[in-house]
């Protein structure tokens, strides 16, 4: 019998005309000049702003492994979702110095701040990563969706997982291509309603199908929703001590994700993220001013704490849905001969919920939250990209061409992006290992990008020498241990000889590994801006702390009120309630 039926397609439809309609509505705007297709004219409100920001956010790592992360670990990985005080740090600390730059990417503003190297090394890094990550991750999301969902569509000798993927990114392309930032920015304020609602019915129909949220909690035990406890490995007993593996200390790889690591590393990663990835900020640069810009960043905060109740909480439900054999399906399929569930199949919880749980017509419209996911997040990337490369790279060898072209440019490098996404197809169904590693690439890179903004924003002695000296150190050791993982992460035998250097840095747990990145890129950028000269302080002038006048502070106090100060407290508050109801 196939999963979805009549209704569930004719609900796909409309959504997909509706997403279609919106983008063709904005696509009739004719984009005369690169702040209309690039930055959508800087004019959007705040909730389009906020929706946006979310909707980029939510992708791969949420369809796929954060509902698998709550099937096999509970609530552990709600940690990343509750730094929605990230997001506040965007809006209150970052976002003015963004706004007054009235610059169009993150590169750009390190420009300003430093020098022009060291927007080239960001946009090229910010690139490949891209590439790399986000364009890979989420074509590999899709494929899982589509092959769980639609396991019986076949056509021209492809499948369902080749299918699916091709569709999402044809359609995200086209209307990126054609619309630019306006379009990227309203389907998604479109996909984020969606995706909530019908992510949040996934729960609604998983906890009547269980019981309720007391049969739940019966089945799953107290240990998957205590944010502390699997954080935890065995040996350690939640001390700052190395994990202990046969009786001899070695710091390593575990399914674990320690306390000591989540505390520290975590925001590092999450402040990156949040308030300097061109990804994430494009969407904040878009919008008509510093208060808009900010209110957007409060309401993606808000936004962000949902994904703990719509796609952890779901996974939870399977697992307890597998384990009890309320739903012999889910338990045939998660559930091992050892009564444990299977890991590698856990990736498929919320599709599996989808396809087992959820009510024809319902189906159809989780789905379509689905998609919006896929899209969204691919539509953000291609984006970003093709932004990174027109005016990073392109505008800086041509500074004398028009604006028409610049827009024509972006057009085709969107293209591009669109044409790599195809081509990682194979490379993703064929290497089953490589949406695992991927996981940890950020944690490779970010730290020296979190230094040289948050370094060269709070300190004006720091200067171009420091933060170029910190973004090579930085890059350079993320690059190494990125080629050291690649052999043991994509081939099943390899292994180095226990105890040589490459030993010791393959098994220094990842999120230690970043903190030593980011330790070490913090100390050569001071040291090597205090053995060089001053910066001209008249030429970074509104982009430090140090260097604001009382003009940007009156402008910067004119641009919140209480209403802003009350919705920040309610956020916090939110979070606060979060981790004391999950730490029992």
């Amino acid at each position: 019998m196939a999963v979805l039926q009549t209704l569930d397609w004719l609900v796909i439809a409309g959504y997909f005309a509706i997403v279609l309609g919106v983008a063709w509505w904005v696509m009739r705007k004719k984009q005369k000049n690169s702040t209309d297709y690039f930055l959508a004219g800087r004019h959007l409100g705040w909730f389009v702003v906020g929706a946006s920001i979310f909707a980029s956010n939510i992708g791969s790592e949420h369809l796929v492994g954060l509902a698998g992360s709550g099937a096999t670990d509970g609530v552990a990985m709600a940690h990343y979702e509750l730094h929605a005080w990230c997001l506040l740090v965007l809006g209150w600390v970052m976002v003015p110095f963004y706004i007054r730059s009235k610059v169009f990417t993150m590169p750009e503003f390190l420009e300003r701040r430093f020098n022009p190297r060291a927007r080239t090394v960001l946009s090229a890094i910010s690139l490949v990563a891209y590439i790399l990550t986000k364009i890979a991750v989420g074509v590999f999301a899709g494929g899982v969706v589509f092959s769980v969902l639609l396991p019986e569509l076949n056509f021209m000798g492809m499948d369902s997982f080749w299918i699916g993927s091709i569709l999402v990114i044809v359609i995200t392309g086209l209307y990126t291509v054609a619309g630019g930032m306006t379009a990227v920015a309203y389907t998604e304020a479109l996909q984020t309603i969606v995706l909530i609602i019908g992510s949040a019915l996934v729960t609604i129909f998983g906890l009547q199908a269980l019981g309720g949220w007391g049969e739940l909690k019966a089945i799953a035990g107290a240990e998957m929703f205590n944010l502390w406890k699997p954080l935890v490995p065995a040996g350690v007993e939640g001390t700052w001590a190395p994990v202990k593996e046969a009786g001899k200390m070695a710091w390593y790889f575990n399914d674990n994700y320690p306390w000591i690591g989540m505390l520290l590393c975590a925001p590092i990663i999450g402040l990156w993220y949040w308030t300097t990835d061109q990804y994430i900020v494009q969407r904040t640069l878009s919008a008509a001013n510093i208060k808009e810009a900010r209110r957007g960043s409060i309401a993606a905060a808000f936004f962000k704490l949902l994904p703990i109740f719509i796609f952890i909480i779901p996974g939870i439900i399977c697992f307890a849905l597998a384990a009890s054999g309320k739903v012999p399906a889910l338990q045939s399929q998660l559930i091992g001969s050892d009564g444990q569930i299977i890991r590698d199949n856990a990736q498929q919880a919320f599709p599996l919920m989808v396809a087992h749980v959820l009510p024809v017509g319902v189906r159809g419209l989780v789905v379509a939250g689905l998609l919006a996911a896929l899209m969204s997040s691919l539509a953000g990337v291609f984006n970003a990209c093709s932004t990174l490369f027109t005016l990073d790279f392109y505008s800086r060898l041509k500074p004398n061409v028009s604006q028409e072209k610049l827009v024509w440019v972006g057009r085709v490098a969107t293209a591009v992006m669109v044409v790599i996404g195809l081509l990682w197809l194979p490379v993703i169904r064929g290497g089953k290992g490589l949406y695992d590693y991927l996981q940890g690439v950020q944690a490779y890179l970010a730290p020296p990008i979190f230094v040289v903004f948050f370094a060269g924003i709070f300190h004006k002695r720091l200067n171009a020498k420091g933060a170029l000296a910190a973004l090579y150190t930085g890059f350079a050791l993320g690059l190494i241990r990125l080629a050291i993982d690649t052999p043991v992460k994509l081939s099943a035998g390899f292994t180095y000889q226990e105890g040589s250097i490459l030993w010791i840095i393959n098994n220094i747990f990842f999120q230690y590994y970043s903190l030593l990145i980011f330790v070490i890129s913090l100390v050569v950028m001071v040291v090597v801006s205090y053995m060089s000269e001053q910066p001209d302080y008249t030429k970074i002038k509104g982009l430090t702390y140090g260097t604001i006048t009382e003009e940007h502070k009156k402008d910067t106090r004119s641009s919140w009120s209480a209403i802003d100060v009350i919705t920040t407290s309610i956020v916090l508050s939110l979070i606060l309630i979060a981790y004391i109801y999950f730490s029992g």
